[in-house]
């Protein structure tokens, strides 16, 4: 699939998938493409853990209970880890932000649907919940959930303000 038409279909699916297993080198190519994204200072701060197990999924979804997390072939949860530059500066939001793009690109690049979910995240310590369920070493932070599967209805993009709207040259 072409960039731009990744670009052009990939939207937020919240709604059901068909709950068919994804081959794990379709998992691996997709979080690679959350591996390569730009990190500040290259120090990567990103990670990812890669949640197959349906056991684990189902206790996941009673976390986040929606369509998707409850029918997900899998679950990519970005997780993060703290570091400042000598003279104060972190970039460890924007490392994770660039990389679940890439992932979002690459899920629909790869024929699935996913969704970013990472305001629960923020809410009733659902974050450290999930930690603490996928034994996540100390000094990482989780950022969001990502179902992945094969959507059962269209995946329409929601409509965008227009060029000029949101664009200007200056010349």
């Amino acid at each position: 699939m072409d960039f731009f038409e990744a670009i052009d279909k990939r939207a937020s699916y919240r709604e059901e998938f068909d709950g068919v297993d994804i081959p794990k080198e379709d998992l691996e190519a997709i979080v690679k493409a959350g591996i390569k994204a730009p990190s500040g200072y290259n120090h990567q701060t990103t990670s990812f853990i890669i949640v197959t197990n349906t056991e684990l999924k189902s206790k996941l979804a009673e976390l986040v209970p929606t369509k998707a997390m409850k029918t997900a072939g899998a679950i990519i949860i970005p997780v993060s880890s703290y570091w400042e530059a000598n003279n104060g500066l972190s970039f460890e939001i924007e490392d994770y932000a660039a990389s679940v793009e890439n992932i979002m690109l690459a899920i629909v690049a790869k024929g699935y649907a996913g969704v970013w979910v990472d305001g629960q995240m923020k809410l009733d310590h659902t974050g450290d919940k999930i930690a603490e369920l996928i034994h996540l070493d100390k000094g990482f932070t989780v950022r969001a959930v990502i179902p992945v599967g094969k959507p059962v209805k269209a995946v329409p993009q929601r409509e965008k303000k227009s060029f000029e709207e949101r664009a200007r040259f200056i010349e």
